[in-house]
């Protein structure tokens, strides 16, 4: 897949099936619409091609992106996984924002042809969102091009949608999002450095960073699989299992900072600035205080070998820990 800044850096001389949206957690929704792109795109006898944004448009117009469902890195790497030959990452500013369908259409086809473009019923580009199925279709018969829209997926009797999972998420019901999202929610950050209470308690973890908001699951204690390494996040070099916690760790009074600490299973090894992938498979309790550090630690020992146990259950995966030598922690 080739990946471009700018809409008007696509190259000339070619023959184009175009979707557009921000495609921000590549749900099931998205995948049905990526895969009618792809086989109209071979209908068409054209490339398959996504415009998709950064920013967030909810950045630059109501002041705040939500939080993220999918990693820029993840979202393009899915995008290239479903078929995408064209994808172009467009910088969304109110310049861009303000540009009517028309004009839009027209940097698209400026030296290219335009077989098509595949919608969702709801979608809608241009300035107040006037670029809607009905309109592009006028558009299309005026102009020689398709426009196909592609019914939404249906979860749970509603069609699926980003603010759905997330909702499903903040209310830690991790089987939920997963049914939606097609795959465990999963968020990627940086490990740096925490105030190693962990490795005192005996349990060494990760903590994690992150360069925006990510949709984050309620406060709680969770069966992750992790991975790192790789040309992107759906190849890493190495994966493993482990137990995650997330909050505020009321037990020691800390500041209050919401944080996210995963203890990987058989792996005690210096990770620090590698980028890692923390899959949330199932939640196991709510965040609570304890009397004192030796009751924590002993529910500790329960989560993680509760953990353990299902993650064992879960398809065999690769998984590089368990034979590595015992090292620095992270």
């Amino acid at each position: 897949m080739q990946v471009f800044r700018d809409l008007d850096a696509l190259p000339t001389g070619v023959r184009l099936a175009a979707t557009v949206g921000v495609f921000d957690g590549l749900h099931r929704g998205h995948l049905r619409l990526l895969g009618e792109l792809v086989r109209s795109a071979e209908r068409w006898h054209a490339a398959p091609t996504v415009v998709t944004f950064e920013p967030h448009p909810d950045a630059v117009l109501h002041g705040a992106p939500p939080p993220l469902l999918c990693d820029p890195a993840e979202r393009l790497a899915r995008l290239a996984q479903a078929g995408v030959a064209y994808a172009v990452l467009q910088r969304f500013d109110a310049a861009f924002a303000a540009q009517t369908p028309e004009v839009f259409l027209a940097r698209l086809r400026s030296g290219r042809e335009l077989a098509g473009l595949v919608m969702s019923p709801e979608s809608a580009i241009g300035r107040g969102r006037a670029g809607t199925p009905e309109r592009l279709r006028e558009l299309g018969a005026a102009e020689g091009f398709a426009v196909d829209v592609i019914a939404p997926v249906d979860g749970g009797g509603e069609a699926i949608s980003a603010s759905r999972i997330r909702q499903a998420l903040a209310r830690g019901r991790i089987a939920e999002a997963r049914r939606m999202l097609g795959r465990d929610p999963a968020v990627l950050g940086t490990i740096v450095r925490g105030d190693a209470r962990g490795r005192l308690l005996g349990f060494p973890t990760a903590n994690l960073a992150f360069d925006a908001t990510v949709a984050l699951p309620a406060d709680g204690i969770y069966a992750v699989e992790v991975s790192w390494g790789g040309p992107d996040p759906l190849h890493p070099a190495r994966m493993a299992g482990g137990v995650a916690s997330l909050g505020v760790r009321p037990t020691f009074d800390d500041d209050g900072a919401r944080v996210l600490e995963v203890h990987l299973f058989d792996l005690d090894e210096e990770l620090y600035g590698e980028r890692m992938r923390v899959a949330f498979v199932r939640r196991q309790r709510a965040e609570r205080r304890f009397a004192s550090a030796e009751a924590l630690i002993a529910q500790m020992d329960r989560d993680a070998a509760r953990a353990r146990a299902l993650l064992s259950r879960r398809r065999p995966r690769q998984s590089v820990a368990a034979s590595l030598p015992r090292s620095r922690s992270v």
